[in-house]
């Protein structure tokens, strides 16, 4: 219970707090307290009372756990963070690729493939400080870490059309993408400049790659075919031109299985265009393939003499390039021996490389054409070095027959000292009467002037003969003298007399057949008529039903007849020859 006194405080106190005013503040200050203890004593009472009305229960306080809601938040962020951990440690190096353009490339895009599988991604697209290239980073994944060989090759896949092949067509749909050829070195990089066109040949494509060396290209261009046996069997890699500027270097490559054929005696030539032949069989025209017309291509075979079963070349092996296959499959020139000519008609049509024969084989070559004055006042002389290769007539020598002993330089000039004495010269004859080329032929003129070969020179001098082709000239020449020669005049008088008795014996001539055509031919059809009339009644007389054909008929069956009573009677009396005399004798009952 509150007491009376401290809620209604009575008019003394309230005289004394107006006296004052520190006086004022004390008196509410203690006026509170006394109400607060007032209060809380008449609390305690009340409580007191009631817990000595009511019993007290003791209940103890819940543990109170979070709520599952919470739980949703927490998972999703240790997936996230998960996921996190997991991109980082399964990404792989970042590399760096320049190429001259990024046509058909997108970061965040376009992918790095090897064998179809993707191993990567481009991250970003950059140009370099000089503004001359492009660099691509690319962001691998952690297995293709081993990958970045230092001679690794990248490059575009994009639609490509060359020559006779098409190549890329799948990313019209997908899109451009940079593949990757895997080196084969132990050294690692992050930077590599990409190939600009893509390589034909991988790595790991099965055959051996060779180097030719040869004058000039031709036709022969980046991814040029190779043709073995007419079956394209490989393509060219790579050609620069060599240092000193005199040749070519091309690398080809022969895929699998045809890289076995490649052996020392393989032979490599161009096979562009068409190759035209004009001999005693007619017009040959050959070519590798409309492929190779187009866009050119090489060729390779083993020579025709090589011995079966060869060994395969190693890779890397260096084979010359030959002009065509002519020259390809020609056997090997060992020896070579220089001489000099001299031909008194002129050198025109004859050119370097002209060929040399001797009946009909080609054993040697023209080297020079060229000029010497003489001092003396004489005529200028016009020599031509040639170049003999014994080896081509040796190869030519029938199988069982016996080869000239001229192994020795010494023993050659024996041998061609013989063949001199015999009449061995040489002599321009005319190799194309259309394009007038010439070329030397070495032949026997038994009737040609002594001649004797000196050795002591450098170049020894063969000798020669005359042209077939000057004899030819000096031969019409004589003709045309006599033609001049023949009295035209007179020939053309007897002629014109000549013209008139043939007119008159024409005229002649016409008169007979008028008449054969006036007189004889009436007469001669009147003839024929006749004679088809009597033919018309023979065959009424000789018809089948006609009277005299059954009139005969019946007649030959009575001549059968009589015939057979004849033959009947001959019988009998060859059986009774008394019969004649006593008559037929009765047959008895």
């Amino acid at each position: 219970m509150s007491d009376p006194t401290s809620e209604h405080p009575g008019p003394e106190a309230g005289k004394s707090a107006n006296a004052t005013s520190s006086d004022a503040a004390a008196g509410k200050s203690n006026a509170a307290a006394d109400t607060a203890a007032n209060a809380a004593a008449s609390t305690v009472e009340t409580v007191d009372a009631v817990d000595a009305i009511v019993p007290v229960v003791k209940v103890r306080p819940r543990r109170r756990l979070p709520s599952f809601v919470w739980a949703v938040p927490v998972i999703a962020a240790l997936i996230g963070i998960w996921l996190v951990v997991q991109s980082v440690t399964s990404q792989g190096p970042v590399i760096t690729i320049t190429f001259k353009s990024a046509e058909g490339l997108e970061a965040g895009k376009t992918k790095l493939r090897y064998k179809d599988v993707d191993v990567g991604h481009v991250k970003a697209i950059a140009l370099s400080p000089d503004r001359k290239r492009v660099l691509i980073t690319a962001q691998l994944i952690k297995s293709a870490a081993d990958i970045l060989a230092t001679d690794t090759r990248f490059f575009i896949v994009k639609p490509r059309i060359s020559g006779g092949s098409v190549s890329g067509l799948s990313t019209l749909l997908s899109g451009n993408y940079i593949s990757v050829d895997v080196g084969t070195s132990t050294e690692t990089t992050n930077e590599f400049t990409g190939l600009e066109e893509p390589p034909l040949v991988n790595r790991d494509s099965p055959g051996r790659e060779f180097v030719l060396h040869g004058a000039q290209t031709g036709s022969v261009n980046y991814g040029s075919p190779i043709f073995f046996r007419h079956i394209n069997a490989g393509h060219v890699t790579k050609f620069q031109l060599d240092r000193d500027g005199k040749g070519v270097t091309i690398r080809v490559f022969i895929d699998a299985p045809y890289d076995q054929y490649v052996t020392e005696d393989t032979r490599f030539w161009h096979a562009s265009g068409v190759d035209m032949q004009l001999d005693a069989n007619g017009l040959r025209v050959t070519t590798e393939s409309l492929t190779s017309l187009i866009e050119g291509g090489l060729a390779f075979q083993e020579h025709d003499d090589a011995l079966p079963g060869g060994k395969p070349a190693f890779e890397g092996s260096v084979f010359p390039l030959f002009e065509d296959r002519e020259h390809a499959m020609r056997a090997p020139d060992t020896k070579v021996r220089s001489f000099l000519m001299y031909f008194p008609e002129s050198l025109r049509g004859l050119s370097k490389g002209a060929p040399v024969d001797l009946r009909g084989i080609v054993i040697g070559e023209v080297k020079s054409l060229n000029v010497e004055f003489a001092e003396n006042g004489r005529l200028p002389r016009f020599p031509v070095e040639i170049s003999l290769y014994p080896d081509r007539l040796k190869a030519r020598v029938r199988t069982g027959t016996r080869l000239p002993d001229d192994d020795t330089e010494a023993k050659e000039r024996s041998l061609l000292d013989h063949l001199i004495t015999r009449g061995l010269r040489g002599q321009l004859r005319s190799g194309n009467l259309l394009t007038g080329q010439l070329y030397i032929a070495l032949d026997f003129f038994p009737d040609a002037p002594q001649a004797k070969m000196d050795w002591r020179t450098d170049y020894p001098v063969l000798p020669t003969v005359g042209g077939g082709l000057a004899e030819i000239q000096e031969t019409v020449g004589r003709i045309a003298k006599k033609i001049d020669k023949l009295p035209f005049d007179k020939i053309s008088g007897e002629l014109v007399q000549a013209l008139s008795k043939l007119n008159t014996t024409l005229a002649s001539t016409e008169k007979l057949v008028h008449r054969l055509d006036v007189e004889v031919t009436p007469e001669l059809t009147s003839t024929l008529k006749e004679a088809r009339n009597t033919l018309n009644s023979a065959n009424a007389l000789l018809a089948e039903d006609a009277p005299l054909q059954q009139d005969m008929r019946e007649s030959l069956k009575q001549v059968a007849k009589s015939a057979r009573a004849v033959a009947n009677l001959a019988d009998m009396l060859e059986r009774h020859p008394d019969a004649l005399v006593f008559g037929k004798q009765k047959v008895k009952p």
